[in-house]
């Protein structure tokens, strides 16, 4: 009979037990009866846990329980180690596919001198194009606050400015003494603005192609 081998995942519980976060395989598995799948995922049914271990040994394989909150529990023949590493494939390539998004903030004031103002929006430009959102706040003191349309304005000019990288994913909103706007990014993370356009370009060139190949 194959041995498990010792346990490399563990986790501490509420009662500051050191446990296992893996699946109990082969002897680790300490239940009277399973529910066995076969190595090519044929249903054998409920068997002694000695014949299912019997049965893994046989091919060379592990018994490995799949399910132990069924009754029984529930366990299948296979190769553990291949098992585990296509486990840890998949969650790499899930974290790879993940699009970290990251909320950048800018400051500005409603009467901002143009230099300053140019400045700013060069930096949230950058921060678009790196693939990130921006928040935008304009801060009103004393008596800016009676002319919250200076700050909307501004808002709206930076945003039709920089449609080209950005959408506004939330309107300009008035909280207390500051106006805020959320930009969201056209860009993707990896990905040159030149690029997106190549790809938009491609699309558009592919759907007229479709168009005319339908119209024929």
């Amino acid at each position: 009979m194959r041995l498990s081998p010792p346990a490399s995942t563990e986790a501490i519980n509420q009662g500051g037990e050191v446990i296992s976060t893996e699946p109990r395989i082969n002897d680790r598995i300490r239940v009277p009866q399973v529910r066995l799948i076969g190595f090519s995922g044929e249903q054998v049914g409920v068997v002694d846990i000695d014949t299912a271990l019997k049965m893994a040994d046989e091919v060379g394989l592990d018994l490995v329980e799949i399910a132990p909150e069924a009754q029984p529990p529930v366990c299948k023949v296979m190769d553990f180690g291949k098992y585990k590493y296509e486990i840890a494939q998949k969650a790499r390539e899930a974290r790879q596919n993940q699009t970290h998004i990251v909320v950048k903030e800018m400051r500005l004031r409603p009467k901002i001198e143009p230099h300053d103002y140019e400045t700013k929006k060069t930096h949230i430009e950058r921060f678009l194009k790196g693939g990130d959102k921006v928040k935008v706040t304009i801060q009103f003191r004393g008596r800016e606050q009676a002319r919250p349309e200076i700050g909307y304005r501004l808002l709206m000019k930076l945003a039709e400015e920089l449609s080209e990288v950005a959408f506004v994913e939330f309107a300009p909103k008035q909280e207390g003494r500051n106006m805020t706007m959320v930009l969201g990014t056209n860009v993707k993370k990896g990905q040159s603005v030149s690029q997106q356009k190549a790809a938009k370009v491609a699309s558009r060139k592919k759907e007229v192609v479709e168009e005319e190949v339908t119209e024929v």
